[in-house]
């Protein structure tokens, strides 16, 4: 088996990377080839720009042989905005009280290659990009239908916290220290 290199980049390594994320992304989520992947990949290149702009973007990859494997990537946010008022509902006081200190990581994206799904790549990104957001509250947004999301979460014993509109599921670290 070939040694995987995992690596932290910059916002500008990030966009000059959006291509090859793209590619994965696409592969990742099962999108058929044709019009439909052309759809799926351009609605992700629309999410990512807006995504590598934000505050504290931060983005971790993984390379196998020379090919990009994995990719996890996500931002520090406040408690304002279209997202915390889609939140603000399901979360318990205890969390609430939580994310007064505005510590708060919106992790956008986990993509792991099929072929190396049942490896530990979603397991080391996570633990590479969180190193920088041990005192954050991270929070996870998936969509109801991503089967695959759920399990990585739940593999992480992270806690699901309801779903709001527009139809997605939000999910919470533990608040233990990484292992």
């Amino acid at each position: 088996m070939a040694e995987m290199f995992l690596r932290r980049l910059s916002r500008w390594q990030a966009e000059g990377q959006r291509e090859a994320v793209a590619d994965l992304y696409t592969e990742t989520s099962g999108a058929e080839t044709g019009g439909g992947a052309s759809s799926v990949r351009a609605d992700f290149l629309r999410r990512f720009e807006h995504d590598v702009q934000q505050t504290d973007f931060d983005m971790v990859v993984a390379h196998v042989a020379g090919n990009l494997v994995g990719c996890l990537y996500g931002y520090r946010t406040d408690r304002g905005g279209e997202w915390w008022e889609a939140f603000r509902h399901v979360l318990s006081p205890a969390v609430v009280e939580q994310t007064s200190s505005g510590r708060v990581f919106l992790l956008s994206e986990v993509m792991v290659a099929p072929a190396e799904r049942g490896s530990d790549v979603a397991y080391r990104l996570r633990t590479l990009l969180l190193t920088r957001h041990t005192p954050d509250v991270v929070v996870a947004v998936i969509r109801p239908d991503d089967d695959q999301g759920r399990e990585v979460l739940q593999s992480w014993d992270w806690t699901k916290l309801g779903e709001f509109a527009p139809r997605q599921e939000g999910w919470l670290r533990p608040p233990s220290p990484l292992p």
